[in-house]
């Protein structure tokens, strides 16, 4: 463990202990053992300031937004969009007009499908995903290529889990109209070339949008960089509320395409006859929004901010090394998803045992892991199994947690094997 640690450059270590006090979740015990909470690929826990944000919204600012006149209406408003500023810092928009803020990637992802899909997808075009994708970045254009008449193709992965490249560029073609792939695999923990991935796509005139559930949390994501058309992503992943997605989009792209829903804050005018639509990023965000989570968000993000996302992912990704030299020394142990480049996400397989009953196991030791398919049913049966254990790694989880892990694991892998 300590030839590990002093791995880490100094000015890139955090100190932990003093980040977990400032999420009261951890501070319990389940099924009498102290929590080892490993599921934070299915959601992240909540540091004090977002819970306090949240309570002092309906506390002191409880006011519908933007078209009130009176005080607790301005305040209300001002933290709202202050939240949508800080995510085009945090992802480096060029403008925060191209946020908008959705209930989480999954409708952002839908919205897209929706709106810029169903108007410019045609028939006999082809729309490319790969074999690593979460439910969410497949059911949208498989119905979208259903009423459309477009083709869906699907890079195919190594055994690794890495993506297989050169199939990729085998895909495309002048029938690509769009790419919809995940930086970073909810499953297997792969980190995808996403920068080379989009550069390529657009050789053949195609829009790419980036499944960013997972690798916000963990990797800088820079959009004018990736130069990527559309990103998507939840707040609930990075350390902020439930009910709260965002979804970027280039503003030439958003100005085109037509709305999602429509009702209140997405017109300008409505006359029997016709209407006008808002200007975005409002004309995709019709009705009342989660206010009071979007302005609970705007803590998250300056949380990681001042925890600084370089020494975020330097601590996970020593967790992660850690507990794969550990666990892969368990008789048994059988890890899904091997590529070179993670975050910090380990799916395995204890041999002659039912991931469910891993997790059920682990559970009676106070350890939280996800168990299952992990909504990627079409890339388990790629692999020919049910699913699989996750084990996914935040801020504030520690080596010691890990030997926890590793000991329960020990001692669930003696039992059939």
């Amino acid at each position: 463990m300590s030839d590990l640690v002093e791995v880490i450059d100094s000015r890139k270590k955090i100190d932990v202990n003093k980040i977990r006090e400032d999420f009261p979740v951890l501070h319990q015990k389940v099924n009498g053992k102290p929590l080892a909470y490993f599921d934070n690929a299915a959601t992240t826990q909540k540091p004090v300031q977002v819970i306090d944000a949240l309570k002092a919204y309906y506390e002191k600012d409880n006011s519908n937004i933007h078209r009130g006149a009176h005080t607790l209406a301005s305040r209300a408003t001002e933290h709202f969009e202050s939240t949508r500023n800080q995510i085009r810092e945090f992802i480096n928009a060029p403008s925060s007009e191209e946020v908008i803020f959705t209930k989480g990637t999954t409708e952002s992802i839908n919205l897209v499908a929706n709106t810029y899909g169903r108007k410019f997808i045609q028939e006999g075009d082809e729309i490319i995903i790969s074999t690593m994708e979460h439910h969410s970045n497949i059911v949208p254009w498989q119905m979208l290529c259903e009423n459309n008449k477009a083709v869906l193709r699907v890079i195919p992965i190594f055994k690794n889990g890495e993506l297989d490249f050169e199939a990729y560029k085998k895909l495309l073609s002048p029938k690509t109209k769009l790419v919809a792939v995940v930086h970073a695999s909810n499953a297997l923990g792969t980190v995808n070339p996403i920068k080379d991935m989009i550069r390529l796509a657009h050789e053949y005139g195609a829009k790419f949008l980036v499944d960013g559930a997972q690798s916000t949390a963990h990797l800088p994501v820079d959009v004018q960089d990736l130069d990527c058309d559309f990103l998507a992503f939840s707040a609930h992943k990075l350390y902020g509320p439930t009910g709260v997605g965002v979804l970027y989009g280039k503003r030439e792209l958003l100005e085109k395409m037509p709305p999602y829903q429509g009702g209140g804050e997405m017109i300008k005018e409505v006359r029997f006859e016709n209407t006008t639509y808002n200007d975005i990023p409002y004309k995709f965000e019709a009705g009342t929004p989660n206010i009071a989570d979007v302005i609970a968000f705007d803590q998250a993000l300056t949380f990681i901010k001042d925890c600084g996302k370089d020494k975020i992912h330097a601590h996970e990704s020593q967790l992660l090394a850690y507990a794969f030299d550990k666990c892969a020394t368990i008789k048994g142990f059988e890890p899904i998803g091997t590529a070179d480049e993670k975050v910090s996400v380990m799916s395995f397989n204890i041999k002659n045992t039912h991931p469910f009953d891993v997790g059920m196991m682990l559970d009676a030791s106070g350890i939280a892991v996800r168990t299952g398919h992990h909504c990627t049913q079409p890339l388990m049966d790629w692999y020919g199994i049910e699913g699989t254990v996750r084990a996914s790694f935040a801020v504030y989880n520690t080596v010691e947690e890990i030997d926890r892990l590793y000991n329960s694991l020990v001692r669930i892998a003696k039992r059939k094997n």
